[in-house]
Order: structure tokens, then C-alpha cells, then sequence
């Protein structure tokens, strides 16, 4: 049965950040994913998860200056002990919040020899750690096209090398749909030959990453056949609704728990 987490990043935008939980249960998610929850203190986050029903089921490691424009650190020689700090402060967050998963972001960075091998050693650093938690850590490639120029790995194949290397048990690969069909498509046969892989999925559809049944993808379908290929983890919705995110959800009634709707 195909899991959908909202994102609470994303979606129920006109609303506070700890009601977002209440919405998503009354929307009929049984899961939630986000960015950074680090604003909020995280027994806060906790409670409400817990009060909702709602399984929190991966966020963000600290990724630099946001706002600024970065797109995390990993990657970056002269951010090491900020980045490794970040892997505390995030590991402390998944033990109060039961979060089992955790995105590492490397940021934009030239595909050079230091930056790799800073990567690497702070992939294996943040695994190694979070490794004693049984916390997994993921890594996504994200579109250099139209979202995130200059990301450091873009593709599936980019990133599983990156992976390889690091060569932790804990570290999978975080399929985005959206950025996938963007760089590569092939979606279908990309999932099934990839899905021993990957640890965790997202979607949004294309063109201009809003929910599914707004643009190219044919998700109904899709949907279907990753149900069929026995994956059985969550499928984060990580778009930007078009208008309310609860009147755009006609698409995942299918999927969602009709006893909260």
C-alpha cells in the first residue's frame, strides 16, 4: 500500500507550523516529513506528532544559510565543524522525535578531488554517528536544471557513487520524482531497477513542481506500479500546492486514511 507523508515544509502553508500536524491528521496523512524543524523546540514537535498519530519520517540535517542561498555544507572544506555540529544537533532531533531518517544536503559545490573526499569523510562521519541511533542517512540527487544549479550531484548515478564510497550499511539513496524526471525520466524502470536502494521517495509533478495531476507525470500509474514493485516505505509529498493545500488533494484520496478525512 503506497505511504504518503505530507510536507510540512511545503504544505498547509497558512498556518503555523505545529497546527500544519493537525491539519495533515484531519487531511488523513499518517505521516509527516519536513525541512528543518530547528526554530521549534523539539519536545514541542514531538508532542504534537504524538497527539496528531502521525509518524515523523525524515527532515533535513542543518544545511547553512538557507535563506542566504546555500544548499547545505557537506561538500564545503571550510564548513566541516559547522557541518559535523549540525549532525549533532540533527541526531538530537530524531531521538526526540522517533525520526529515522535524516537528509544529508552537500550543497553547491565544483565537482573537484577536495570537495569529494570532504563529502565522503563527513558522509561517514554523519552515518558512523547516527549509525547508533538506527538512524539512516540519505542522500538525493537534485535537478541542476531548473531548481538547484551547481548542486553537487544531480543524477542517481552521481549520487549512488557517492554512496559506494562512503560505504555504510545506514546510507541509502532519497528518490525525488520530480527531480529524477527532470535530469533522467525513465522513471519506471529507474525505480524497479534502483529500489533495493533507495530509503525513501518524494514526488511533485512537472512542470513547476505543484501536486501530482498538474503537469506531466502520469502518478495514478506510477503510483501503481511502485505499490506493485513491493516498495514499502514513504513516499514524501514535497510540492507546492497550487492554490489550498486541501482542496489539491483529490489526487491522494486513494492513498490517505479515510477514517481522519
Amino acid at each position: 500500500m503506497v505511504k504518503l507523508a505530507a510536507n510540512l515544509s511545503m504544505m498547509f502553508q497558512d498556518l503555523p507550523f505545529l497546527d500544519r500536524f493537525d491539519a495533515a491528521e484531519a487531511a488523513g496523512f499518517s505521516g509527516v516529513e519536513f525541512m528543518f524543524p530547528y526554530d521549534t523546540d523539539p519536545a514541542d514537535v514531538a508532542g504534537r506528532a504524538r497527539k496528531c498519530g502521525l509518524e515523523v519520517v525524515l527532515f533535513n540535517l542543518p544545511a547553512g544559510d538557507w535563506a542566504g542561498g546555500e544548499r547545505g555544507i557537506a561538500a564545503l572544506p571550510d564548513r566541516v565543524e559547522e557541518f559535523r555540529a549540525g549532525v549533532t544537533k540533527g541526531l538530537d532531533y530524531a531521538r526526540a522525535l522517533g525520526c529515522p531518517r535524516l537528509h544529508l544536503m552537500a550543497g553547491k559545490a565544483p565537482a573537484s578531488a577536495e570537495c569529494r573526499s570532504t563529502l565522503i569523510a563527513n558522509i561517514v562521519h554523519a552515518a558512523e554517528l547516527a549509525a547508533a541511533d538506527g538512524v539512516e542517512i540519505l542522500i538525493e540527487p537534485i535537478n541542476t536544471r531548473v531548481d538547484i544549479p551547481g548542486y553537487f550531484y544531480g543524477t542517481t548515478d552521481d549520487a549512488l557513487s557517492v554512496i559506494d564510497e562512503a560505504a555504510r550499511g545506514n546510507v541509502r539513496l532519497q528518490y525525488d520524482i520530480y527531480h529524477m524526471q527532470i535530469m533522467e525520466g525513465d522513471l519506471a524502470r529507474t525505480i524497479e531497477r534502483l529500489l533495493p536502494r533507495i530509503g525513501h521517495m518524494q514526488l511533485a509533478d512537472n512542470p513547476g513542481r505543484a501536486e501530482p495531476g498538474s503537469g506531466e507525470i502520469n502518478y495514478p500509474w506510477l503510483l501503481s506500479h511502485i505499490d506493485a514493485l513491493g516498495y514499502d516505505g514513504w513516499i514524501g509529498c514535497e510540492y507546492r500546492p497550487a492554490a489550498d493545500t486541501k482542496a489539491g488533494l483529490g489526487w491522494a484520496q486513494p492513498y490517505l486514511n479515510s477514517r481522519r478525512a
